[in-house]
């Protein structure tokens, strides 16, 4: 590797580094605003990306233990944020679902973020959105094999 680009990689993770913090401080901040605590904040994000999901799948997404998980839902659906229902193949299972009604009023909360990442994105070419979709979603996946490691677990599909 050229020492310009050895350069610029450094500065690359340096400024990845300042991006992950201030994304856990505004994550923070919205949950707390939401009245969650930030593991429901980003359970509700798993339920809003991924649609439905088992406690036992909701365990192997987040890397929760599946008591863990358990009393995790049954905080947020005190809180109206989730609702269990059957599975609609397996009776004995349940499905976790968002409700939709419960998160409405938090998610004016994301206006000014993604308005401004919008007009952001004005500045940039289709090309360079291009090669940055790639960097962020390689990223997001080296991260989630990352966390995966440290928690003893096994790398899953994220998407």
């Amino acid at each position: 590797m050229s020492s310009r680009k050895e350069e610029l990689v450094g500065k690359l993770l340096d400024r990845a580094r300042v991006w992950s913090t201030e994304t856990v401080m505004f994550h923070t901040a919205i949950a707390e605003t939401a009245g969650l605590s930030a593991t429901e904040s980003k359970t509700a994000d798993y339920l809003a990306r991924l649609g439905p999901l088992t406690p036992k799948e909701l365990a192997k997404h987040s890397g929760l233990a599946p008591a863990s998980v358990t009393a995790l839902v049954d905080r947020m659906e005190r809180k109206g944020v989730v609702r269990r229902r059957p599975h609609p193949e397996d009776r004995r299972k349940v499905l976790v679902e968002i409700d939709r009604e419960g998160v409405q009023a938090s998610v004016h909360l994301w206006d000014f973020l993604i308005s401004s990442v919008v007009e952001m994105c004005e500045s940039y070419s289709e090309d360079e959105l291009g090669t940055i979709l790639r960097f962020v979603g390689e990223a997001a996946d080296i991260t989630h094999e990352a966390t995966a490691r440290l928690s003893g677990g096994h790398p899953k599909e994220i998407t």
